[in-house]
């Protein structure tokens, strides 16, 4: 084994079209001894390529692993693969010319040129075409076009030119709706791609035209579909296999130019030809059962995966063991340390691990480092297993990276496989538990200001009623249980007020309330009633006489100088005092007679 690693940056890693070159890719690899990684550059979740636009991807997620790089079409802009270059990575483009690296396209000039002829041969001369010219092999398709065209003598018609806006079926039908408000001036549509020849088939069908009689109409792809549709879809084939296998000859061994894949026609009943029908026999029919079983094993992990990681539960996500519930056989998430810069190596720590390495988790490295080197090891390449990267990042937050190890999905449409769909769980489920601890500690706070003094953090009348009770309660559960109430009046507060100002007169209140909770137990409590009124609940008191002991050192204690904004203040303090006992364990009760103590003991308690 070589032991090189490629890395192959795609909107999608999986799909009819993304994946068939992804396990193209593999499967040439996998031959030579060399491994690959794929990388989604989109947000996971996204709905298509084509509508998400380009991808903002700047990350140089696993650079330090690889020996080369495979950019499919869509992927991310030419300013990344220059990067990659200077780095002294060697970078192939597919399906595009991308900052004059080398490239491996297949031949559409080629293609839709033999599909016009072939049309042409059935008698059409009003021929349009149709396809999301924001790519550049579409643009390479109308070049094929119009060559077909004008090398029968016929001059290209720009009104019969017609861009999709996308690659799907919806871009089909866009154009069979602008072609019938003009009322159909065409005998012949030729599409971009079959999914766009399919939507435009299905929208002619139900307006009333019918598909060869009075519209012919030719794809490019040769997607699984268009031999099963009805009339079956003549189409460019374009083998996105054979795509993938010479682009791994490229990028091991690299040199300059553009190879091209060759294309053919394949002539079905959409064009006008005679039906050859099905392929029919126990083999086929097997394969399809299989097809089927596969997607619904597919619909039936992606329900279980969005209960898993979506449902009530207090399992953290972060842990991975949710991988469980999927076709994947091991992985590890990495977090960002700080903001992550797209553009830049950002740190991230690795928070889980599914059947990888235990003590991976904690371990901090740069995203040119992720994933660690040891899950590439993990993969049985020839069973058909690679590892799979993709952004853990939803609307309100980029979190990380997500790394999996399984097989290439080419049977379900491009977005919907499993690391797209998991990746995007996977951000709901974080940025849900991220709002969860926002709120409660959000409801911690406003708790606490509801029982606290926002000056001093002391406990307010609320909660002190509440300790009290308490207190009241356990001695006339215990008769034993003693507890007492202390009421502190600062004697000379205003004074401080006055001469120094309210700040200064807020640091003093501040000061009292620290040396008062330095006094005390953590049984006890000290609460402020407002001003500079003081409450200390004393609960569970042992000795006799105890009570008068912590009053006597409160007195002390907070009659020692203060020291504010450089001035030396000093206040007294007055304490009354109220025992529970003989009966006597109402709250209210006791902090009237604590009140009535402290104004008896106000003359003694004025300040020097």
């Amino acid at each position: 084994m070589s032991g090189r690693t490629f890395g192959i940056l795609s909107p999608f890693v999986g799909g009819d079209y993304y994946g068939a070159i992804i396990a193209g890719v593999h499967e040439a690899a996998v031959a030579a001894g060399d491994r690959i990684v794929g990388i989604q550059t989109l947000d996971p979740g996204s709905y298509s390529a084509d509508r998400s636009g380009l991808p903002d991807f700047r990350r140089p997620v696993s650079w330090q692993h690889l020996d080369g790089l495979i950019v499919l079409p869509g992927a991310l802009h030419a300013s990344y693969a220059k990067g990659a270059r200077r780095a002294g990575l060697p970078v192939v483009s597919v399906g595009q010319v991308l900052d004059e690296c080398p490239a491996v396209l297949a031949d559409n000039r080629g293609g839709v040129r033999d599909a016009v002829e072939h049309l042409i041969g059935h008698g059409h001369e009003r021929i349009a075409y149709a396809g999301h010219l924001a790519h550049f092999d579409l643009r390479e398709r109308l070049e094929g076009f119009r060559a077909g065209l004008l090398a029968h003598g016929l001059e290209p018609d720009p009104a019969l030119v017609f861009d999709s806006g996308d690659n799907h079926e919806s871009g089909g039908e866009m154009v069979a709706d602008l072609l019938l408000r003009r009322g159909v001036p065409v005998s012949a549509v030729v599409c971009g791609t079959d999914r766009n020849a399919i939507g435009l088939i299905g929208r002619l069908a139900s307006a009333g035209y019918r598909v060869p009689a009075d519209v012919a109409v030719a794809g490019f792809d040769d997607i699984v579909d268009a031999t099963y549709m009805r009339p079956s879809l003549s189409t460019v084939r374009q083998p996105a296999d054979l795509v993938g296998v010479t682009a791994h000859a490229r990028v091991a061994s690299p040199e300059e130019g553009t190879s091209y894949v060759p294309t053919s026609f394949v002539r079905r009943s959409s064009c006008g030809c005679p039906g050859i029908g099905l392929p029919v026999g126990e083999e086929l029919t097997r394969s399809l059962f299989g097809e089927v079983r596969y997607l619904q094993d597919t619909l039936n992990v992606q329900h279980e995966l969005g209960i898993d990681l979506l449902g009530a539960h207090e399992r953290d996500p972060r842990a991975l063991a949710w991988l469980q519930r999927t076709t994947l056989t091991a992985g590890c998430l990495g977090l960002w340390n700080h903001a992550a810069v797209p553009a830049r190596d950002t740190e991230l720590t690795v928070v889980g691990e599914y059947r990888a390495r235990q003590d991976w988790v904690g371990s901090s490295m740069r995203v040119s480092q992720f994933p660690p080197a040891g899950l590439f090891d993990l993969a049985d390449a020839a069973a058909g297993e690679i590892v799979f990267v993709v952004p853990v990042r939803s609307g309100l937050r980029d979190w990380g990276v997500l790394a999996a190890i399984g097989k290439v999905q080419q049977s379900t449409p491009a977005g919907r496989e499993i690391m797209n769909h998991s990746g995007a769980l996977l951000a709901t489920a974080l940025d849900r538990g991220a709002m969860v601890a926002a709120l409660r500690e959000q409801e911690q706070k406003l708790r606490d200001a509801a029982l606290h003094d926002p000056l001093t953090g002391l406990p307010n009348r609320v909660l002190l009623a509440d300790r009290l009770e308490q207190a009241g309660l356990r001695a006339a559960r215990r008769p034993e249980h003693r507890f007492a109430v202390l009421l502190l009046d600062l004697n000379g507060f205003k004074a401080v007020n006055d001469s120094l100002g309210h700040a200064a007169g807020d640091v003093l209140l501040i000061e009292v309330a620290r040396r008062l909770t330095g006094l005390l137990r953590e049984s006890d409590t000290v609460a402020r009633l407002g001003g500079d009124e003081f409450v200390v609940l004393l609960d569970g008191l042992v000795e006799p006489g105890a009570e008068r002991v912590v009053r006597d050192a409160i007195a002390t204690r907070l009659c020692e100088p203060y020291r504010i904004d450089g001035e030396v203040v000093e206040v007294g303090v007055s304490i009354g005092v109220a025992l529970s006992g003989d009966g006597s364990t109402d709250p209210d009760r006791l902090l009237r007679e604590a009140d009535a103590a402290m104004y008896r003991a106000k003359p003694v308690g004025r300040p020097r």
